[in-house]
């Protein structure tokens, strides 16, 4: 995209960059968490550049990296255990946390007392 970026001085490239339509900010921030459907990735001292380009947004994120495995527990299976063992959430939540999110499992394991 740009020929012979080696010595380019940095308030030359920001001008050019300026020129282009294309904006950088840094933002401060103490950690930066994204979310997956079964972990979260968490970046810890984290540098963030803000970039954007015609409208559009995105992130450059760098940094000291954890990962951890987090189990997550849709409302829905909540709310069918809950309803088919006619238990409350939080037992049901409980027992598919136990289970590691086995439904049936969770339902078999509810005390008939």
């Amino acid at each position: 995209m740009f020929p012979n970026m080696g010595g380019l001085d940095p308030r030359r490239m920001q001008s050019m960059m300026k020129q282009m339509g294309i904006e950088n900010k840094e933002i401060s921030a103490k950690r930066v968490i994204i979310e997956t459907n079964d972990s979260k990735i968490i970046i810890l001292e984290p540098q963030v550049t803000k970039i954007t380009m015609q409208g559009q947004s995105s992130f450059q994120i760098s940094g000291d990296i954890q990962e951890s495995k987090e189990l997550i527990i849709p409302q829905e299976d909540i709310d069918m255990v809950s309803t088919q063992a006619n238990i409350s959430k939080e037992k049901a939540k409980k027992l598919l946390e136990e289970t590691k999110g086995d439904i049936a499992k969770a339902i078999s394991l509810i005390d008939l007392d």
